[in-house]
């Protein structure tokens, strides 16, 4: 976020440097000028983010004129205060390459410290952590035409304690909308709103465990909060394997107890691979031959980049497969809604297990997102996201080959994050060596499930979090931690 001088209360002794003079180069730089001297505040607001590492040694600061334009100050006052500092040993500047953060040895090299031990200031520069989309791309415009419209048409019964189902219009929106973009037998009502996909597989957890059901099998790699929502429900969960393919449904009948089964078929998280048909059939065949369940999680299903999008598992048992959606990375994790699709049989435990009365998503937001589908500014918002996100997969796949050709990136085909493949014996060193930097990353082992075996050193990477003035030197920083 950005103040202007011009709307700072205290002029420019307050001023922030941020979104003018990141959209640049992707630095955000929250710079705090304090004191009476512009260019004495600018060079202590620079010394403090250096020292605090808040900007990381190499990094490439705005030019001189982009930053002055930022803070509302002269360009000269800038100048001066990258020159000062580069003969302080502070920054350095080269002619045509800009002016950087000096690199400097950092102690102990060889062994990073861990980020328990770093300052907790501020908090990390960038941010690669999967699960979250871009917040700045919210289409908060179309948004708040859709909730004007939304609330005029609304019947005054709309604004009561409301039905557990949720309201009826969205789920006839939802119900069109899923059969035509992800292949799901929908109809309005066999569909449950809820507070998010947590809140739907906590639902589910009950419904099962009054069921009898002993055990849900799940993914080997996953959400732990996945797993430990299942596990309070009074659930095991004990893993399938995965391997190229997707995971393994043709062992499910090998585990006993189990009733029901976690899968995310059409994008694999973390691993990336979309299930493949043959196991999907097994996992059909599986639910139909022992009366169990499959839920299936389709958190990122509209993002396919090399071709259409993989079809919902759903679509070939509506009565076996209960499915999971959520507007969290569509649109916002914040908005909390989502919604299951169930077998008809589930539909009424469900229900009465949310409660008499839906107490937990809006009214308002429901009806919002009904209107925002229905009007098709939802399909336009994915369209644009897919193409920005599709640039940024790009992007990262073209820097990686530059400068690390050793490093293999893979499930690169659809979603918001990536698989980035490290040495044997890597991981926690390089993400230590992150978390130095100031750079947030996930290791593949953080998604393990308890009793399986380590596997292949790799990170995580969410290149859909950044924002797009955030994103370059977010790239650049993984870049400079990578073997």
């Amino acid at each position: 976020m950005t103040d202007s001088w011009a709307n700072s209360p205290a002029g420019p002794a307050a001023s922030t440097a941020g979104s003018a003079a990141s959209g640049v180069l992707g630095v955000d730089l929250h710079l705090e000028l304090r004191g009476s001297g512009l260019r004495a505040g600018l060079m202590d607001a620079l010394r403090e983010a250096v020292r605090t590492g808040r900007l990381a040694p190499g990094t490439r600061l705005p030019s001189s004129r982009s930053l002055a334009a930022d803070l509302g100050i002269a360009r000269n006052t800038v100048a001066d205060a990258y020159a000062e500092l580069a003969a302080e040993g502070w920054l350095t500047a080269r002619q045509g390459s800009g002016t950087h953060v000096a690199r400097r040895s950092a102690p102990r090299r060889a062994a990073p410290v861990p980020p328990r031990t770093r300052p907790a200031r501020g908090g990390p520069a960038h941010n690669l952590l999967p699960g979250s989309p871009d917040l700045a791309g919210f289409p908060r415009a179309q948004w708040l035409t859709a909730a004007r419209r939304a609330l005029t048409a609304a019947p005054h019964e709309a604004f009561g304690y409301g039905d557990p189902l949720g309201r009826i219009e969205l789920r006839t929106a939802l119900a069109d909308y899923l059969a035509r973009a992800r292949g799901v037998y929908a109809a309005p009502e066999r569909i449950v709103v809820c507070s998010g996909f947590l809140h739907g597989l906590m639902l589910l957890g009950q419904v099962l465990r009054a069921r009898r059901v002993r055990a849900v099998a799940v993914e080997s790699y996953g959400l732990d909060f996945h797993r430990n929502a299942l596990t309070k429900a009074g659930l095991r969960t004990p893993p399938l394997p995965l391997d190229a393919r997707g995971t393994r449904t043709e062992e499910l009948s090998d585990l006993r107890g189990v009733g029901a089964v976690l899968l995310t078929a059409a994008h694999q998280f973390p691993l990336g691979m979309a299930l493949h048909p043959d196991r999907r059939s097994a996992a059909v065949d599986w639910a139909r031959a022992t009366d169990g369940l499959i839920l299936e999680d389709d958190y990122d299903g509209e993002f396919r980049y090399d071709r259409q999008p993989v079809g919902a598992l759903q679509g070939l048992d509506p009565e076996r497969v209960v499915y999971l959606g959520t507007a969290s990375k569509s649109l916002a994790p914040g908005l909390r809604l989502g919604w299951l699709v169930l077998p008809e049989e589930l539909v009424r435990e469900v229900s009465g297990t949310k409660g008499e009365v839906d107490w937990v998503s809006s009214v308002l937001d429901q009806l919002t997102l009904a209107e925002f589908i229905a009007s098709g500014a939802y399909d336009r918002h994915v369209r644009s996201m897919r193409l920005r996100y599709r640039r940024r997969r790009d992007q990262l796949v073209a820097a990686l080959a530059e400068r690390a050709p050793e490093i293999r990136v893979t499930g690169i085909a659809a979603g918001l994050h990536a698989v980035v493949e490290l040495p044997p014996g890597t991981e926690r060193s390089v993400v230590e060596a992150a978390a130095w930097q100031g750079l947030a990353v996930y290791g593949m082992s953080r998604f393990r499930h308890p009793s399986v075996a380590p596997g292949t050193d790799a990170l995580v990477v969410g290149y859909g979090t950044p924002s797009d003035s955030a994103w370059p030197g977010a790239l650049d920083a993984l870049c400079r931690v990578l073997p």
